[in-house]
């Protein structure tokens, strides 16, 4: 395509209506994919693999700051100044437990160019050489105005996630992370523990990005209606032809099976005034797989569907019958290395852990031989195409969706971007598979005879929030009482400079730096137009529109309510919210759930 790049590999995916490059920058290693396609909603993302080794939350903080003023954008905050005069239709960046993702979306050309240069800037050259204060506000500080004062912690980051690990779903969530995959990345907490950021040091922060923010361990993916071959110079001439291709050691590696389940039990804080009686979450996970089997993604996918999310789930009506607990969840989570897959009882009691697993276990081997009922696996099938088929991802643009999909396999094996953007043939695959005890082999292996798995109870406890900063204060106040008091003079120093950088307005020439759009950047045309084509049948007036809509056909009834009486009209919207909802003459809810969806996009 151009001579900087290499091109890996090319193919036209139907699936997502793309034609799909996959490219090597020579000189820096940088990976590129395009999805060149007629969507004005056009998307950027670059992404780094960024494995932590502790839980100091580094990869976490890297994101904040990074975002906090560049080499050619130096405010304090370009992106909260970009956004009052972009017409971006998403502006974000997000940690995971493996990588690092910056995506931007706008249907206005202008814009995404304007877009894609500040975050090139921000990811490449920012401000965290030039400004210790970057670091110390994002992620973690000591806080002290006057002597007098208690030694406090302080960050933005360092706030975040003492929220998060506040909220039982998280900490159930890190914690059977961090216990199916204790000897690899995932084992420890990207966004950050807490009692361990304060470990960071400022040259270990600047250590990881120099590390991994280099274009030999980036992936940059362009989606929608673009001039790539303009695109690709322009990222050559801007930045990535500045960089030569090193050697980053950033591969994920698999956790070694385990022999056995493990089996934790954990506490969580609740309020004084919370009950402690029904408010245990137990929870049994199992890994399942690798990412590189998208049948098998799929196919648990349906699982989780049909055994726990569908009215009468068989997994979570057992449950719920037992009155052990008083709701059940579950999850299949995709998207590393090694998917999992969890069934969690909520407001339960940690003595009916056994029975809480006895019941999995009976439910689940009587499905293997009674078998699944065919109209509920049909259900999940149909439900999870319909969805891929539609894209309707509400305010957010679908090419943010596929370009994040693509990291599903992308991350682990760099030559295979597009593998979870091919899912019409795994649905027809699924379909055909459905007949056959194809998933209550699945269940077998993956759920009943896997001893990858981990047991996790969470108990709630009173007070262990104040016994958690009981701790911190101590351990703050031997830290202050260790200090020289000039010592605790630069603490303060530094307090009051962070604070007065904070409330610092940015320069005039900072601001000036910015790009903006102007009138002209902006449209006056809109693009849709729809063909109304009408008709009569009898009474009835059909209206149709030509419109692609990816293989779905759209049908909306309308009902004439002249003859309604006042007095009734009021439960018209009733009548319209139960409908599909309860059960009817010939199908009770669950299975008139299933013929629904099984059928038709609900």
């Amino acid at each position: 395509m151009l001579d900087a790049y290499e091109l890996i590999s090319q193919e036209r995916i139907e699936d997502v209506h793309s034609d799909a490059s996959l490219l090597v920058h020579k000189k820096s290693g940088a990976r590129i994919a395009l999805l060149s396609n007629d969507d004005k909603n056009k998307v950027f993302t670059i992404g780094f693999r960024t494995p932590p080794k502790n839980s100091t939350g580094v990869a976490h903080i890297i994101e904040h700051t990074v975002l906090c003023g560049s080499r050619k954008f130096p405010l304090k905050d370009p992106f909260v100044e970009l956004a009052k005069g972009s017409l971006n239709t998403f502006l974000n960046a997000m940690t995971y437990p493996d990588k690092t993702v910056y995506p931007v979306a706008s249907c206005n050309d202008t814009d995404f160019q304007n877009l894609m240069d500040v975050y090139l800037d921000a990811v490449f050259y920012p401000n965290i050489y030039r400004n210790e204060k970057i670091f110390r506000q994002e992620g973690w500080h000591y806080q002290m105005e006057k002597e007098s004062d208690p030694l406090t912690y302080n960050g933005v980051v360092y706030n975040e996630m003492k929220g998060a690990f506040s909220s039982p779903e998280e900490v159930l969530n890190r914690a059977v992370f961090n216990h199916l995959f204790p000897d690899t990345p995932y084992g420890v907490e990207s966004g950050g523990d807490p009692e361990e950021i304060p470990e960071l040091t400022y040259e270990e922060f600047l250590d990881f990005h120099r590390k991994y923010y280099h274009p030999s361990n980036c992936y940059i993916c362009l989606y929608g209606n673009l001039d790539m071959e303009e695109k690709l110079r322009w990222l050559d001439q801007a930045y990535l032809g500045a960089f030569d291709r090193i050697p980053v050691d950033s591969e994920i590696p698999f956790q070694k099976p385990f022999s056995g389940s493990c089996d934790v039990s954990m506490e969580y804080p609740v309020l004084e005034d919370e009950p402690t009686e029904d408010n245990t979450y137990l929870s049994e996970s199992f890994v399942v797989g690798d990412y590189s089997d998208t049948l098998l993604n799929m196919s648990f996918s349906i699982l989780e569907y049909v055994l726990l999310d569908a009215p009468g789930a068989p997994v979570k009506q057992a449950l719920l019958d037992s009155g052990i607990c008083k709701n059940v969840e579950g999850a299949y989570n995709d998207g590393t290395l090694q998917p999992f897959f969890s069934i969690i009882a909520q407001n339960a009691n940690e003595k009916d852990k056994d029975r809480f697993l006895g019941i999995i276990r009976d439910t689940l081997e009587k499905l293997t031989v009674s078998g699944i009922p065919k109209k509920a696996l049909y259900s999940g099938i149909n439900y999870y195409e319909f969805r891929f088929r539609e894209a309707d991802y509400a305010s957010f643009p679908k090419g943010l969706f596929y370009v994040l999909d693509m990291f599903d396999s992308w991350l682990y094996d760099w030559k295979k971007p597009f593998d979870y953007l091919k899912e019409l043939q795994v649905f027809e695959t699924l379909k055909q598979k459905a007949q056959t005890d194809y998933f209550e082999q699945l269940i077998r292996k993956w759920l009943l005879q896997n001893p990858h798995a981990a047991v996790v109870t969470l108990v709630p406890k009173r007070g262990l929030a104040a016994e958690q900063d009981a701790r911190t204060a101590r351990k703050l106040a031997e830290k202050k009482a260790s200090l020289t008091p000039d010592q605790i003079s630069e603490i303060i120093k530094e307090t009051e400079e962070l604070k007065a950088y904070q409330e610092a307005p940015d320069s005039p020439e900072a601001m000036d730096s910015l790009p903006v759009l102007k009138r002209s950047d902006i449209s006056r045309s809109a693009d849709l137009h729809l063909c109304t084509q009408e008709c009569r049948v009898g009474e009835t007036v059909f209206l149709k529109e030509k419109y692609h809509t990816n293989g779905i056909g759209y049908l909306r009834l309308m009902f004439n309510t002249e003859q309604v009486p006042d007095d009734l009209v009021p439960y018209l919207g009733l009548l319209r919210g139960v409908l599909g909802m309860i059960g009817t003459e010939n199908y009770s809810y669950g299975e008139l759930f299933h013929e629904i969806n099984a059928s038709t996009g609900g």
